[in-house]
């Protein structure tokens, strides 16, 4: 059972993050599902995703090709089909507390400046750490990445 960390954007946008995030899991091995809840915010992603530096490249595609299965990083709005280890969870798509016990690392990116937003991932870090599951609270509000919050596992 991993850890799900809340990603408190107030500086950085979605892009930013997962490009800052998913290259520390493809260098653990892991393959990766990118869940959102709109078809055309996951096109933008996938459009900036391809617009780095070539060094910078993370291997990818958007859910509903015949490569899915392949992908090291599959942006969609369904199941993991592509083996994930790793769930990030952008524009308030959830997961449930099996999923979440099944992956290594279960990434929450939400609008710090968006008060439903934050009111949801309120809840939402409730719901989480009442599933007995790691899970930790990082926000950029002071300029760079700092945890403000975390809870262990329960055993069990």
């Amino acid at each position: 059972m991993g850890t799900v960390l809340f990603y408190h954007l107030t500086r950085s946008g979605a892009a930013e993050t997962a490009a800052m995030l998913l290259p520390r899991a493809l260098a653990q091995g892991w393959r990766v599902m990118v869940r959102g809840t709109d078809r055309g915010r996951l096109e933008w992603l996938d459009e900036k995703l391809w617009l780095g530096r070539d060094e910078d490249f993370l291997p990818h595609g958007l859910e509903g090709g015949p490569q899915d299965a392949d992908q090291p990083i599959l942006l969609g709005l369904g199941a993991p089909v592509n083996g994930a280890r790793a769930l990030m969870l952008a524009d308030g798509a959830r997961c449930t507390a099996e999923e979440a016990r099944a992956m290594e690392r279960v990434w929450i990116l939400f609008d710090g400046t968006d008060a439903a937003a934050l009111e949801a991932a309120r809840a939402q870090w409730r719901e989480v750490t009442g599933w007995g599951v790691a899970a930790q609270y990082w926000s950029e509000e002071g300029g760079r990445w700092e945890k403000k919050a975390e809870k262990a596992a329960e055993a069990g």
